[in-house]
């Protein structure tokens, strides 16, 4: 079996990444084809957690949230998360795999509240934990989420999956001479102000050394590479 370059891991997935070409919502043969490189990581031994955004589902209901407080449509935006997360679960565990979800917002009745203890015991166990809600806090996106569940479960690296194979010195949709940085520092990334992360998120896995490694969920079988250490995507690093 080839050996993976790391253990414990964290998936930052967005929400829009599972409209698939839809206009919003969850497509299946999209949410599916994430399902089966997820199970050829998990196949390889890694304890992988997830956390995922809500994109697809509140673009649908963004119209109708214009004017709205902050703080109200942030909590929307978290329960949608809680809905592509159980969508998430459910299609592994029809694929084999086993799933739990954890939400930072209470509602035990759905899903099970995050306790860093027993998401630890679940990762141990094998099982693949989704984290939803976000952080259970307005103001806070999911890339936040991503590197607190990520510093909090010990991940020895967050995996941001995106449309874009990387990190480029230009947007290569409008600069055809953008070129992509296989590593770069967090302080260079500062200096070329490139979007890696919200510049919360980034902070944090800046402050924590936790690295971030940038690739694209469309590109068949990236995630698997990501996890082999091959060169694929951009590893922004301290």
């Amino acid at each position: 079996m080839t050996k993976a370059a790391y253990k414990r891991v964290l998936l930052k997935l967005s929400g829009e990444a599972l409209m698939g070409d839809d206009a919003y919502g969850i497509n299946r043969a999209t949410i599916d084809r994430m399902v089966s490189d997820v199970a050829e990581v998990a196949a390889l031994g890694v304890e992988l957690a997830i956390v995922i955004g809500g994109g697809n589902i509140f673009r649908g209901v963004a119209p109708g949230a214009q004017g709205m407080d902050r703080a109200t449509a942030d909590y929307m935006g978290m329960l949608a998360t809680v809905m592509n997360s159980l969508a998430l679960a459910d299609a592994m565990r029809q694929a084999g795999i086993t799933a739990r979800v954890m939400s930072a917002i209470a509602i035990e009745q759905v899903v099970e509240p995050y306790v860093r203890p027993k998401a630890l015991q679940y990762l141990e166990e094998g099982k693949i934990v989704v984290f939803a809600a976000g952080t259970g806090n307005p103001f806070f996106t999911t890339d936040t989420a991503a590197a607190l569940r990520g510093s909090e479960i010990g991940a020895e690296i967050v995996l941001k999956a995106t449309k874009v194979d990387g990190v480029y010195s230009a947007d290569p949709h409008k600069d055809p001479n953008a070129t992509r940085y296989a590593t770069i520092t967090f302080d260079e990334a500062i200096a070329k102000h490139l979007q890696v992360m919200d510049a919360t998120a980034f902070a944090l896995c800046r402050d924590q050394k936790l690295p971030i490694k940038v690739f694209s969920i469309i590109k068949p079988g990236a995630l698997k590479r990501v996890i082999l250490g091959d060169d694929e995507g951009t590893l922004v690093h301290v």
